[in-house]
């Protein structure tokens, strides 16, 4: 144990880059809870509930009728 004050921990740096992502569909502006990218070095798209459809589309898959995963 030492007589010497603590030194209080610094804060966490912020990270960088954009933490609101919105829905990407033409017109919407809800909340972008699906993200879809095509790998590592190509960028993140985010689509609302409605909208998942076009980040499947985005990466060439489909989605059954009736399909809620």
């Amino acid at each position: 144990m030492s007589d010497e004050p603590s030194r209080t921990p610094e804060p966490a740096p912020r990270p960088v880059g954009i933490y609101e992502h919105y829905c990407e569909h033409p017109g919407c502006s809800a909340w972008g809870s699906y993200g879809f990218t095509r790998g590592k070095s190509h960028p993140m798209n985010w689509f609302c509930y409605q909208h998942r459809d076009d980040g499947d589309a985005l990466l060439g898959r489909s989605r059954a009728p009736g399909d809620n995963r």
